[in-house]
């Protein structure tokens, strides 16, 4: 006679079970989470190369910090990328999501080709992008040379640099946006178009009135969206410029990456993306304060 009908085991039986279920995840985050995140604590207050030992500096790290104006310049030119890259991913964006939405033919094909870039890889996209926009030989400057305009110094010029850099991130990222607001303009009910044609309402002001208004929603996604992924700017600087030139396209990320693998300032490096996540964690809470003002208007 069983002492347990099989409908009826021991509870710590099913724990047991449950337990052999969490275990392949706790093992992920303790080894890929928890660790380094314990250990980029340590080093905020040692001074390591990875060949010697760590040597404690108390908050030395920070006081460098405090007087490290490349850092800061690194910061601001995240900042202006941001100003540059998000207002042009937005417009672009809509405006592809608005020419896709309406009777087009091929509309599949044409959703496919924007979408295309976004699944290469940054690299090949970034190197093809550093082609075309190289001095002598590059195709854009040979279309401006062929309509009688001087050739532009995409790479070369401190001023052109940065935007130039936010010119290619929003060809490779656009068309995650045009299908975000594709899905938004298809929740537009169609009454309130029809609605606005019998009042003699034109299609630019029913764009003004009726799709941006319905869009509010999908444009503060993208913005959030668009704003974590400039805060992680490194790819593209990396590859194009180095950072250059005169340190204009110096990225933050880019900064801390040259920081640790390239000077060997471990310690110091994760000082930096310590204050970094801090200052991202500042910018998320706000944008989290203004999307939940926004629900509730």
């Amino acid at each position: 006679m069983k002492l347990f009908p099989t409908s009826e085991r021991p509870r710590h039986s099913k724990n047991r079970t449950g337990y052999w279920f969490v275990l392949p995840y706790v093992i992920f985050f303790g080894t890929f989470v928890a660790y380094p995140l314990m250990f980029s604590f340590i080093l905020l207050f040692h001074r390591w190369n990875i060949v010697t030992p760590m040597e404690w500096v108390g908050l030395k790290n920070f006081e460098r910090l405090l007087r490290d104006p490349l850092f800061f310049k690194s910061i601001w030119n995240t900042i202006v990328f941001l100003f540059i890259h998000i207002p042009l991913q937005i417009v672009v964006a809509l405006g592809f999501a608005v020419l896709l939405n309406s009777r087009l033919k091929f509309r599949g094909f044409f959703r496919a080709v924007y979408f295309m870039p976004v699944v290469v890889s940054g690299v090949v996209v970034t190197i093809l992008w550093q082609q075309l926009y190289a001095y002598d030989s590059g195709l854009l400057n040979r279309l401006l040379v062929m309509m009688g305009i001087d050739r532009v110094p995409w790479l070369i010029n401190p001023d052109v640099a940065m935007p130039s850099v936010a010119l290619m991130a929003t060809w490779k990222n656009v068309g995650i946006y045009i299908i975000l607001f594709l899905v938004g303009l298809q929740n537009v009910p169609n009454e309130l178009y029809e609605s606005a044609s019998l009042d003699g309402a034109t299609a630019i002001r029913q764009f003004f009135r009726i799709t941006l208004p319905m869009l509010n929603p999908t444009i503060v996604v993208v913005v959030v969206l668009s704003t974590i992924g400039g805060f992680s700017l490194f790819i593209e600087p990396y590859v194009l410029t180095g950072g250059g030139p005169m340190q204009s396209t110096l990225s933050a990320v880019l900064y801390i990456y040259n920081q640790a693998f390239y000077f060997g300032h471990m310690g110091y490096a994760a000082t930096l993306g310590f204050v970094f996540a801090l200052i991202i964690l500042c910018v998320v809470l706000l944008q989290r304060k203004v999307i939940e003002s926004e629900s509730t208007s």
